[in-house]
């Protein structure tokens, strides 16, 4: 038995079933975009932790902050004393937070923590109960945010009752026939039929969507959100947990659409993989909680400060965020290649910057997923020497999130890997 198999029968053992792993690949060794498991077997990373390691992994810059940081101090609470490192970075993301007006931040440890604080501090400034979300969307694990996530299985399913005043309209897609219109005559129908604009608390949206399928707000919809919200003293929310930091072709997607968020949650890459999240937001809407009523033991890490520090050196000096782009056009030039060979599998192609997606069908039909090829892809890719996930309403929809950092010759290497892959199993598909 491999050393990947045996520790897979011990995981099985302690480890509860609903904490599964999608590949039986335990890993030993990581270093940028290429990972080695337990058995020796190397593997080019194009998922990276679910897009926590923009910088790759083990970023020698990245690295050296944190084990610095662990000779110092590794804990203090920020809440008990504070630390330098944390106003720091406070300083560095209300700066780079899209728009003008003056903002703060607070720490906290997950991204669904980051979203739940959104929530309290929306309710805090406004006085008001209820939360709009959008179908398809994510944003996290907890009871509150599972009831924000517009996706029953996995996620939410056996784990109600949800909170109460929560509220779900469509994501405008194009591909599946949901205009921008049909979006916000949706909101409007909400506003009388379920709950007065008044007693709206908060719109919380994915720039682009994770979960649910990397499907892309149009600018032109976040514009009219933002006015929407503007008319109806609504706070704005703007989920960049898996978007930010470089991801989408610039530090935070949704200053593509020339709007300011009101709260913004940050998370996974902003530390290069060590547990950190924030929420960044206009300054007067930040302090409406009293002191103490935001914050939690681990907050605000000063490991995850340090690395985050370093994680936004990296972006600036290494040009990050123009490699982002010219990755996502790289992607997109091979994928489009494909899908002109495979019109009947491959429905979309789509990316924002180095956030990437291939949208599987049948018949050339975007109303019927192929959810049997994505299953193969995912499920034959480490033969191939690949990481990949995948994601969609349907499962039926593989996401590229390689690191900003990939040298190109492995990023070339990685796609003919899954050319190869996807020509095989789609030609078994057909035979079948």
């Amino acid at each position: 038995m491999s050393a990947n198999a045996k520790l897979q029968v011990r995981k099985e053992k302690v480890i509860a079933r609903g904490q599964g792993n999608l590949y039986p690949v335990y890993v030993k060794k990581a270093l940028n975009a290429e990972v080695w498991d337990e058995d020796d077997n190397r593997y080019i990373d194009f998922g990276t932790g679910i897009a926590v390691c923009n910088t790759g992994h083990n970023h020698p810059k990245v690295s050296a902050a944190a084990k610095a940081q662990i000779d110092d101090f590794s804990h203090s609470c920020v809440m008990v004393n504070p630390y330098e490192e944390a106003v720091a970075l406070a300083e560095q993301l209300v700066q780079l937070a899209p728009g003008d007006t003056p903002k703060k931040a607070i720490f906290v440890t997950t991204g669904a923590e980051a979203v739940e604080n959104c929530i309290k501090i929306a309710r805090a400034h406004t006085g008001r109960r209820g939360v709009i979300a959008f179908n398809g969307g994510f944003h996290g694990r907890t009871n509150l945010a599972m009831a924000l996530t517009g996706k029953i299985t996995p996620y939410k399913y056996q784990f109600g009752p949800f909170p109460a005043d929560i509220y779900h309209v469509p994501f405008p897609t194009a591909l599946h026939g949901v205009s921008e219109e049909q979006s916000l005559h949706a909101i409007e129908t909400l506003f009388k039929v379920a709950i007065a604009p008044t007693d709206v608390a908060a719109i919380i949206i994915e720039p682009v969507q994770g979960e649910g399928g990397f499907y892309i707000a149009p600018p032109t919809f976040l514009q009219a959100l933002r006015k929407l919200c503007d008319e109806h003293g609504i706070v704005m929310i703007l989920d960049e947990i898996q978007s930010g930091f470089g991801r989408t072709g610039s530090m935070f997607c949704h200053e593509q659409a020339n709007i300011e968020a009101d709260l913004m949650t940050t998370a996974k890459g902003i530390a290069g993989g060590f547990p950190i999240a924030a929420v960044v937001g206009k300054a007067n809407i930040m302090d409406a909680p009293l002191p103490g009523g935001l914050g939690g033991t681990y907050g605000g890490s000063p490991v995850g400060c340090a690395a985050a520090l370093a994680v936004l050196d990296v972006i600036e000096e290494e040009k990050l965020i123009a490699r982002s782009n010219e990755i996502g056009e790289r992607f997109q030039t091979r994928l489009g290649a494909l899908q002109k060979q495979f019109p009947q599998l491959i429905g979309e192609v789509r990316n924002r910057g180095a956030m990437i997606a291939l949208e599987l069908v049948n018949n050339g039909d975007a109303h019927q997923p192929n959810m049997v090829l994505t299953k193969a892809l995912i499920a034959n890719a480490p033969s191939h020497g690949l990481i990949l996930l995948s994601c969609g309403f349907y499962g039926n929809v593989i996401r590229f999130l390689p690191a900003l950092t990939i040298p190109f010759d492995q990023l070339e290497e990685g796609l003919n890997s899954f050319e190869r892959l996807f020509k095989a199993l789609a030609k078994a598909q057909k035979a079948a």
